[in-house]
């Protein structure tokens, strides 16, 4: 029994793959990268530092020390230094050179942005995979007529596809955004304590061309374009606060359809998948709750309030840094892609097991379909010599009639019986049953979803064939 806290979000939720990225072995690694970047730009643009120098500290890149490291952090109280220190231990050549220049936001911020990048790739590769599991539901039930709900209330009939081209479409959004983000990635570069690149300018006797030079070499041994052209010590906070701001846009969608998802549970017209031997409550034997849903919405709860913290530490920096952003940082950064991680893993695995009952389907929309019918029987009536006005008033009335038998009385709805008797509509109730076919209701939802997949979401999965093919298990 372990005796300290862990948090939820490893132990439960997040993927092994998203935990690695924000892994201590993760950023310190990417710390060493960053140094040799460093020491073989320096060596690249006429610094005293040699190849040796270069080759010893690659040697040891991924052969980090952690016990020395941990050991001189507790003299020292700096982490970065300590880490110095400990790779200095193992390059006795290249101790000298290490860090040259630079400051603790060289590896502490490019590091930040590197690990935020890749996590945001591996987002983007689950929300794919969703979309595309999403797209195969839509095209499946794109025929099947559903009863349409405005403000949870019965409305005009779609069908159970068009419905999923709705949850899809606020996916592809937050495609949009992500990609948007991944593709506006920068690195801070080695710019000094107050961003002005001093340093530099000591180390290269003034020379600006030089020093120039620098940044984007750095980027682009680190695999990135380009540096921010200015900073203060940090790179600015507001990246985090956009990056989060996605990430708190994944969570709404998710959040929204894990509603539906409850909502039509309850209605038993769709249920999430359901294990042969889960339990769905202590007490009710009987009970299957929608509790992957239930999870979807609470973690997405927290994400969408989480993303205020980037928000305001952004909004609270003082002048070139303050360091009030490093605790906050550390915790709620993390902690937003482990929660989204999670949250796409539960909408997969939901979406690639939904049940659909299409018996119950199609009884609740034939309930409701003759309230739905009355107007095309109106027009019909209208169109064999009906006075409109007199037929409209007159639906109105067997319309609440047949409503009150069927919430006082508990009766099925005879709403077509009531019409059928009344010579003023001239219409028999067979006249009437043949209006009643639900394909007859859904307007062009059939068509508008397949144009919707075939015609922007197929594409998008077409150029991302390499991204696509997971399943998501889930743990609890």
């Amino acid at each position: 029994m372990n005796h300290k806290y862990q948090s939820p979000l490893s132990e439960r939720y997040a993927s092994k793959e998203m935990q690695y990225i924000f892994s201590p072995e993760m950023k310190f690694k990417t710390w060493r990268k960053l140094w040799v970047a460093l020491a073989e730009v320096e060596h690249e643009l006429g610094l005293p530092i040699t190849k040796d120098q270069i080759e010893e500290l690659k040697s040891y890149e991924d052969d980090i020390n952690y016990e020395v490291a941990k050991a001189r952090e507790k003299e020292v109280r700096h982490d970065v230094m300590s880490h110095v220190y400990a790779y200095g231990q193992q390059c006795p050549k290249a101790k000298g050179i290490i860090h040259l220049g630079a400051t603790s936001c060289y590896v502490g911020d490019n590091t930040d942005i590197i690990i935020m990048t890749e996590a945001m790739k591996l987002v983007r590769k689950k929300l794919l995979n969703v979309m595309n599991e999403l797209a195969k539901f839509a095209m499946k039930y794109k025929d099947l007529p559903t009863l349409g709900f405005t403000h949870f209330q019965p409305a005009q009939p779609t069908t159970v596809g068009k419905r999923a081209t709705l949850w899809l479409q606020e996916l592809q959004l937050d495609l949009e955004d992500l990609e948007y983000m991944i593709g506006q990635q920068k690195l801070l570069g080695s710019k000094g304590t107050t961003g002005t690149q001093a340093s530099f300018l000591e180390l290269f006797n003034g020379d600006h061309e030089t020093i120039r030079k620098i940044d984007t070499m750095i980027a682009k041994k680190m695999g990135f374009e380009q540096c921010y052209a200015v900073s203060g010590q940090t790179y600015s906070r507001k990246v985090d606060a956009r990056i989060l701001n996605v990430l708190s846009g994944i969570a709404q969608s998710a959040h929204k359809f894990s509603n539906d998802i409850r909502l039509l549970q309850h209605l038993k017209e769709i249920e999430e998948p359901f294990e042969k031997h889960q339990i769905g409550s202590s007490a009710m034997a009987y009970k299957r709750n929608p509790m992957r849903s239930e999870r979807i919405a609470s973690l997405a709860n927290y994400v969408m309030v989480d993303a205020l913290n980037p928000a305001i530490t952004s909004a609270t920096q003082w002048f070139e840094r303050t360091l009030d952003d490093s605790a906050n940082k550390r915790i709620s950064i993390p902690e937003a892609f482990l929660a989204i991680d999670g949250i796409l893993d539960l909408y997969l695995n939901v979406v690639d097991g939904l049940v659909v009952y299409e018996k119950v389907i199609t009884k609740r929309l034939m309930s409701e379909l003759p309230f739905m019918a009355t107007e095309n029987i109106m027009m019909d009536a209208v169109k064999a010599g009906g006075d409109r006005q007199e037929l409209h008033e007159k639906i109105r009335v067997h319309s609440m009639a047949a409503g009150r038998v069927v919430k006082e009385e508990g009766k099925e709805n005879d709403l077509l019986e009531r019409i059928a008797g009344d010579e003023s509509f001239g219409m028999t109730l067979e006249q009437l049953q043949k209006i009643m076919k639900p394909e007859n209701f859904v307007g062009r939802a059939p068509q508008q979803t397949e144009e919707y997949i075939t015609e922007i979401i197929q594409p998008i999965l077409n150029a991302n064939q390499e991204e696509l093919g997971l399943t998501a298990e889930i743990t609890v």
